[in-house]
């Protein structure tokens, strides 16, 4: 399966967390009105936004299967790493909210508590996210998915907050609605913490970050590739789900073209076996009998 496959695969995990997000959006603020539950409809709210994050990580994915063209050589694949940095900009913005809204009503005296329906719809509505969660990451580490990861990561929040919601209302008809506040802000830590943690990753792609082990294993096959003497140099960066990578070989001098040739098609045929990579760039030097 190439890269496109991959990529339409990854737009079947948006569009289930979409149409979970609507669904359960309406069912939640419909019951929270019913069952006076502000808690449930504020989780119901917040499901709204959870909507564009998931939209800007399907077009994020449909503007990346966009083959290449004359402004854009190496495709467009990077279109699914913005995706992921604009999710995580909505996640923080959702995060801060939840955290102010849970510190106010640390001050607030509370009403009469909502009814305890609205916890059981909570609870039932965080294992559907959940649910959401885990064939959304399995299938982003399946098709290694950076963007369909992020939503992912939202869709485990959103079951967070649902749970957190449900500790909310059990705790004021047990007469402690403290532990709403509590709950909320919990939630709103872990929220914030996610965001941060797909903006940095994003960051790190975006700017040619590499992790360095990875390349480690890279020089490892390069180098017990046949006739390679030596490597001058070998540098990797992340394109959207993909991995560039330049190498610069040495091979012994007295070598014909077609020889040198035959040893850069096969590090090419290695590192597409060993590490699923595509894009493999090598220049081929004389061996100087030194790196």
């Amino acid at each position: 399966m190439d890269t496109y496959d991959n990529l339409k695969q990854g737009e079947r995990g948006a569009w289930v967390s979409i149409i979970a997000y609507i669904i359960l959006s309406a069912f939640k603020i419909t019951m929270g009105y019913l069952t006076g539950s502000e808690a449930l409809s504020a989780d119901g709210i917040n499901n709204t936004t959870d909507i564009i994050v998931s939209l800007a990580v399907l077009i994020g994915l449909r503007i990346s299967r966009k083959p290449p063209d004359h402004d854009h050589p190496y495709g467009h694949m990077r279109a699914e790493t913005i995706a992921s940095m604009v999710a995580s900009f909505i996640m923080f913005a959702a995060g801060i909210q939840v955290l102010i809204q849970s510190g106010q009503s640390f001050f607030e005296d509370k009403g009469q508590a909502p009814d305890m329906i609205a916890a059981w719809i909570a609870l039932i509505c965080a294992a559907c996210m959940w649910f959401v969660y885990l064939y959304n990451s399995r299938l982003a580490r399946k098709i290694n998915n950076q963007s369909l990861m992020a939503a992912a990561y939202d869709n485990r929040s959103d079951a967070l907050v649902s749970i957190g919601a449900a500790v909310g209302i059990f705790g004021a008809r047990l007469g402690m609605p403290i532990l709403d506040a509590i709950a909320a802000f919990a939630v709103g830590i872990v929220i914030c913490k996610t965001a941060w943690d797909i903006f940095y990753e994003a960051t790190h792609a975006l700017t040619d970050g590499f992790d360095e082990e990875k390349l480690t294993m890279f020089r490892e096959t390069v180098g017990d590739t046949p006739g390679v003497k030596g490597i001058k140099d070998i540098k990797a960066r992340v394109h959207g789900s993909s991995v560039l990578l330049d190498v610069v070989v040495e091979v012994a001098a007295e070598l014909s073209v077609e020889q040198s040739h035959d040893i850069s098609d096969e590090i090419e045929r290695r590192m597409n076996k060993k590490h699923q990579i595509e894009n493999v760039h090598v220049h081929i030097e004389p061996y100087s009998g030194s790196c």
